[in-house]
This record gives structure tokens, sequence and C-alpha cells, in this order.
């Protein structure tokens, strides 16, 4: 098991306010989410991570072994978010230890390869087996997004049809989608802004988002994608 270190935040602006405020802004409340990344092997989902949590990408692939974390902390309002990253191997789905390795997490990022129709035929499989094996203490699957990888790699005519992806996201219960590049760096943010929306409002027992700024349908890089509170169940 990797040993992490967090880093600590502070603002000047503590200094200005009143000493029980300061105090506030010097304990923030935290979260600790888990999130698990997961799809075949070969698609990408280290890459995504170290995109994410690195702002680094290495053409050079080597397949991940069981299951390896990597750590994210995001400072929300007055609220601090630490993301536990697990990278899971893409083969694991066919052994036992799926179970082992998604308890008590509340997101999950499934990844699929645009240039590899195989890979996304896999999704729903994947899907299934995170359903079946991990639920939320109120019965609920756990917040899930789609991620169409390697679009830097050309249009792929699984994802040519935004409405037909939408579609099969409300279908296979995602809260949403987006095609993504960690070499190019195009909505790995987008994305990880999408899936802790849902899960705070899922551990807050929202039942719907409202329409943020930070998080829309039409992205600046002109790929396609959506979260929901665009999906509604």
């Amino acid at each position: 098991m990797k040993r992490f270190s967090f880093t600590g935040f502070s603002s000047d602006a503590a200094a200005a306010v009143p000493p029980r405020a300061a105090m506030q802004n010097h304990h923030p409340k935290e979260h600790l989410y888990k999130i698990l990344v997961i799809g075949d092997l070969g698609v990408g989902k280290t890459s995504i991570i170290k995109r994410y949590v690195h702002q680094n990408f290495s053409p050079n692939y080597r397949a991940t072994i069981g299951v390896d974390f990597a750590l994210k902390v995001l400072s929300l309002e007055q609220e601090t978010v630490r993301l536990q990253l697990w990278d899971i191997a893409g083969q694991e789905r066919f052994g036992n230890m799926t179970r082992v390795y998604y308890r008590e997490a509340m997101g999950a990022f499934i990844v699929f390869d645009v240039t590899r129709p195989s890979t996304f035929e896999a999704v729903t499989k994947w899907k299934e087996d995170l359903d079946a094996k991990l639920t939320l203490s109120n019965g609920k699957h756990v917040s899930t997004v789609l991620l169409a990888n390697k679009c830097d790699q050309g249009q792929d005519v699984l994802t040519n049809n935004g409405l037909k992806m939408e579609q099969f996201c409300q279908e296979n219960g995602f809260v949403g989608w987006f095609e993504t590049s960690a070499k190019e760096n195009i909505n790995i943010e987008e994305a990880a802004q999408c899936l802790v929306k849902h899960i705070v409002a899922s551990e807050n027992d929202a039942v719907h988002l409202e329409a943020s700024d930070t998080v829309s349908p039409q992205l600046e890089s002109n790929r396609s994608g959506s979260c929901s509170s665009c999906f509604r169940y």
C-alpha cells in the first residue's frame, strides 16, 4: 500500500476576519472520496490519472498490475475534497478481486478507447460488474461517468452522435459522458468536476442538480460530452 502525504492550504484572508471565523477557515470541512477508474486493458486509465493529478503525459505504455493509487486534493469553497483514485488493471474484471477493490468507493470513471470498438462493447460489462458489487448506503448505485478516451486520434463513429451517447448513458445508469484525451488534456478536468458534483449531491441526498457554470454540456474544447443535471432520472 502506498503512503501519501497531504499538502495543507492556508489563506491570507483569515487574518482579516474575526477569530471564530478564522478558526473555521483553518479547520475546513474535509471529504475523502474513493474514485474507481476502470475499463479494458490499454484504454488509457493510467494516463488519464497522471494527467489529472500530475499534469503530465508519457507515451510509454506500461500495463498496471492489480491496482495503483493516486491522490488529488481540491479546495471547494470552505471545504477540502481529497480524491483517492484507484487505477484498476483492465484484466481484473475477470478475477474475484474487484469486489475488494470496489469497496467503499463513492464514484467511478469507466473508460474506453474510441479507436477500439471492442473496448466500448465491454463498457456495459464493466458497469454491470460495478453495480452488482457496489452500492451506496442508501441502496443506490455510485455515480459513474463514461470517458471516451483518445479522442485526439480522430473522430470516432461511436461518439459522433451525441444524442445516441446520451441515450446509452441514461439506459446504462451513467451520470454523464465526455470525449477525453490524456495526451492533449481534453475534458479531463471537466469530467472530474462532473463526477465530484454528482458525488457531493448524492452524499447530500440531492435529487436534482442545478445548472453550473463550471460544468457545461458545451465545452470550450469543442469535443463532445455532457454532465447531468442534464440527465434526469
